[in-house]
Formats: C-alpha cells, sequence, structure tokens
C-alpha cells in the first residue's frame, strides 16, 4: 500500500470515529495517527485531511448532500459518508488531481464500505469533480 494511501486510510478511521463517537480528545487523536502512521510526514498529511474535513464540513455536507440524488447524508452508512467526505475535501481543497482523490476513494470504500460502496462513492466524486471545474485542468 501506497504510503500516502495509508495515511488517508487512518484519516478515515479517525473521522468514522469522529462522525460515530465524537468524544476524542485532540492526544488521543495524535497518539492514534502516531500509533498508526510512525513517519512523521504521513502523521502530518492525515492530520491535514482529518482538519481539513472538520473545517469544511458543513460546506462538504452541502455539496454531498446536493449531489447525492435520493440519498441524504443521514441515511448514508457512516463509512460511505466519511470516505465521501475526504474525497470531496481532496477534490476541492487539496492539490491532489481529482481523479486521484476519486480513485483514492474508492479503494477506501472497497476496502472499508459494503458491496455496492465504491460504486456509489464513485458516482458521487465524479459529480464534485465536474462541479469543481478541477476535472478540467487534471485532463489537459
Amino acid at each position: 500500500m501506497a504510503r500516502r494511501s495509508r495515511s488517508r486510510e487512518v484519516a478515515l478511521q479517525v473521522l468514522f470515529q469522529d462522525d460515530v463517537n465524537p468524544s476524542a480528545s485532540v492526544e488521543q487523536e495524535k497518539a492514534f495517527l502516531e500509533a498508526r502512521l510512525k513517519a512523521p510526514e504521513l502523521v502530518e498529511f492525515a492530520h491535514s485531511l482529518v482538519l481539513g474535513v472538520r473545517r469544511n464540513q458543513g460546506e462538504l455536507d452541502a455539496m454531498l448532500d446536493a449531489t447525492a440524488s435520493n440519498w441524504s447524508l443521514k441515511r448514508m452508512a457512516a463509512t460511505d459518508r466519511n470516505v465521501l467526505r475526504l474525497g470531496a475535501f481532496e477534490i476541492l481543497y487539496t492539490e491532489t488531481p481529482g481523479r486521484v482523490a476519486i480513485n483514492e476513494a474508492v479503494e477506501l470504500a472497497k476496502r472499508f464500505g459494503a458491496g455496492q460502496s465504491a460504486h456509489f462513492v464513485n458516482g458521487i466524486l465524479d459529480k464534485v469533480l465536474q462541479a469543481s471545474g478541477k476535472k478540467l485542468a487534471d485532463d489537459r
């Protein structure tokens, strides 16, 4: 597994925990990231993803709600919801190429989600990418 992919996996675990049981302290989160990732640059990358999703969660959730036809975030499985938040954050707020962000999110959905999670995540994030305008820059 690629190193940044591993950081995304651990970031997803933190976001999932936030979503279902938001009582973890900053110290517990930091200890978790450091124990799981070891390398400081991977801890920093995972931490930046977690903080970015948290900071922009309102906007991310609004966009995902609007993009996911016939699905509200509340009705989605917690894993899918957090994979989508993470993928949308990378598409909208980072230098990660859109297709890379989608592929990484799809892999997380395959690994941690249900049978149809990967298709569901791919479809929604593709719409997010199209709406972002980032696709045009990535496809040149």
